[in-house]
């Protein structure tokens, strides 16, 4: 039995039955059988029935924000960004599939007509996480379908009212019966159908210990898995930086979300010469954030997701001080943080090196460390020292700086004066521990397609 415990009060949500295995095998089998089908549709039609599915979706988004609030805690007052960036994503995919799956020409005169297509894989694997539950999800869903694919969602125990949503709006706008489907599914019956034959490609948002789960599971299979895995995302703040603007949106990168984002921002490298002056302004903006229930208007941040996570949260946090680190944030106006619940109160920790777990390991919660450095050397060797890269940031007035800047950071996505933040029209992957392949831009369909060339020759007469 799947039970959703939400973090606002520690009570059960929502119950469901996980699928049983007659219905796993209809639903590989349905996929299977539907694929035939939906491969042939024109991409016009799929665009149409996926702008519809779309359109229904956002129909529904006041219920559909007050459950996501229940399942995990975010605030109510920031539901209405989820719908926002899943719309987003969807269009944006929907109006560029033309280009991103357009063939490619290689020679077309009288004799020859060379080109190469891009074909749909077959049933895709979706297993999408709890803390961006749709707009994790939309940047698979969406181009699987449009590339001619069928489409299995597994979504976390934690949100399994998201997938019944996605596949309530896909009912609405007749997609197919088979094209797109949803089970709820415990550990072991997610491992067996990912080995399954019938799977064909899976994608997979989750942590690094999650990936490796599922590259076990395929084993010896000739198929790919898309991984989106750990961060642990960096900021370099330059002196000649709009200092306001870096404390304030750092501070959001860092607390949004409770900090629980794979694009947090959870380690800051600040410039010596402005180092006391940002320290300060970050503490004064974070004693500002209301930690309460997120059903009330008034808070801007909610529980994190569940009390093993909290404890997590708290006990690497404790572990830091102990070595040397200093939390400056004042508990006063955070009351109602406490070892017995979800809510953890946001920390910000000076006094930290990467000798500490808290700078090394993704801690995904309200906290973030910050180090002082003397250079942009220093804090391109701090940057880099980490499993990961998903995302990292500079805050600077030079743009040629930035640049030649980032080249040096081995990360996915390299931002100036912004982070945490998924541009649609760009590339969404990582390097090391952070994962493997690429969604959203038109580069994210080539891993939902295979390539197959056609050599068409005429022979003329005489």
């Amino acid at each position: 039995m799947l039970k959703t415990i939400t973090p606002i009060d520690n009570t059960i949500y929502v119950e469901r039955e996980f699928a049983s295995t007659k219905t796993i095998n209809e639903t590989l089998d349905k996929s299977k059988r539907a694929f035939v089908e939906w491969k042939g549709t024109s991409l016009e039609t799929r665009k149409k029935i996926l702008t519809n599915f779309v359109d229904n979706f956002l129909k529904n988004n006041l219920e559909i924000e007050e459950e996501l609030c229940k399942q995990m805690g975010r605030p109510i007052s920031q539901c209405g960004g989820e719908m926002n960036g899943f719309e987003e994503r969807a269009r944006y995919m929907i109006d560029n599939s033309n280009i991103a799956l357009e063939n490619v020409i290689s020679k077309k005169n009288n004799e020859f007509d060379n080109f190469i297509t891009k074909e749909p894989l077959g049933s895709i694997f979706i297993i999408a996480p709890w803390n961006y539950p749709y707009n994790t999800s939309v940047n698979s869903i969406i181009p699987s379908l449009l590339s001619g694919n069928t489409v299995i969602l597994k979504h976390s125990s934690q949100t399994p009212l998201c997938a019944e949503q996605l596949f309530k709006a896909a009912k609405k706008s007749n997609l197919p019966e088979g094209v797109f489907q949803f089970m709820h599914l415990d550990h072991e019956s997610t491992s067996k159908i990912i080995a399954d034959n019938r799977i064909d490609h899976v994608l997979f948002t989750g942590s690094v210990s999650g990936g490796r789960q599922v590259k076990k599971a395929i084993g010896e299979r000739f198929i790919n898995a898309g991984l989106e895995l750990g961060g642990k995302d960096p900021a370099y703040v330059r002196k000649d930086c709009n200092l306001q603007h870096a404390i304030e949106n750092l501070a959001d990168g860092s607390f949004y979300n409770s900090g629980q984002s794979c694009c947090g921002i959870e380690r800051i490298y600040v410039d010596s010469e402005i180092y006391d002056d940002f320290v300060d302004g970050i503490k004064n903006f974070t004693e500002k954030y209301i930690l309460d229930d997120p059903s009330q208007k008034s808070t801007n941040l909610g529980p994190v997701v569940k009390l093993s996570a909290a404890n997590f949260i708290r006990n690497q946090i404790k572990q830091a001080i102990s070595e040397g680190a200093t939390d400056i944030v004042s508990k006063e106006n955070f009351k109602i943080s406490d070892n017995n619940n979800c809510y953890v109160s946001p920390s910000v920790l000076t006094n930290v090196n990467h000798s500490m777990k808290f700078m090394m390991e993704e801690t995904f919660g309200p906290c973030v460390g910050i180090m002082k450095v003397s250079n942009e050397n220093d804090a391109v060797k701090l940057m880099n020292d980490s499993p990961y890269g998903l995302t990292a940031c500079i805050w600077t007035d030079d743009k040629e700086f930035a640049y030649n800047f980032g080249k040096k950071i081995n990360t996915g996505t390299f931002f100036m004066n912004r982070c945490d933040y998924l541009d649609p029209g760009l590339a969404w992957t990582g390097v090391k521990d952070t994962g493997t392949g690429v969604t959203l831009s038109v580069l994210g369909f080539n891993h939902l397609t295979r390539a197959k060339s056609y050599h068409l020759r005429t022979i003329k007469e005489g």
